[in-house]
């Protein structure tokens, strides 16, 4: 009887590990795709302040 209780102690914690383990993989998954959305949003939102163009390229004799 001893060894039954022990492995529902083991089977009970490998669940708890899995489970565990589900909703983490559940939460990067989330947190993913609250990212992809983001930059989504941001293509189609309208464009920001345009930086000159005059830092860019060394002048002209």
């Amino acid at each position: 009887m001893f060894v039954h209780e022990i492995q529902k102690i083991n089977q009970a914690e490998l669940i708890r590990r899995a489970d565990q383990a589900r909703l983490v993989r559940q939460a990067v998954a989330a947190r993913r795709a609250a990212r992809r959305a983001g930059r989504r949003s941001a293509e189609n939102a309208p464009e920001g302040p345009v930086s000159s163009l005059r830092g860019r390229f060394a002048r002209a004799a």
